[in-house]
């Protein structure tokens, strides 16, 4: 996760919205099973697309306020958010290419 940033209630704006560069927001949690899935892919994506893009977590139990203000109802929840908008909102897994596919759409 060293590419990823973790978000808080306190960085989500900075971070985010504020961004210069497209951000790919994962909301999770540790108990998820498809979560554990997406998560080395996002990994892999974070790495890759470094400088261009930015992949950051939301673990849902330690920023439950976060989720309910994004109305994230099931998890894993996946924005993806260009200029401090969301252009694409995914729950559930996605394989690698088609998770790569829409971060190349918006770099």
């Amino acid at each position: 996760m060293e590419n990823m940033i973790k978000l808080t209630n306190d960085n989500f704006e900075q971070e985010v919205m504020n961004s210069e560069v497209p951000v790919i927001v994962d909301f999770y949690a540790d108990w998820c099973g498809p979560c554990k899935m997406v998560g080395p892919v996002l990994a892999d994506l974070a790495a890759k697309y470094e400088g261009k893009a930015k992949v950051c977590k939301i673990n849902i139990d330690e920023e439950r306020k976060l989720a309910i203000e994004h109305k994230v109802m099931s998890i894993p929840t996946l924005f993806f958010i260009k200029n401090g908008e969301i252009k694409e909102r995914i729950t559930g897994a996605l394989p690698q290419r088609d998770l790569e596919e829409k971060i190349k759409a918006l770099v």
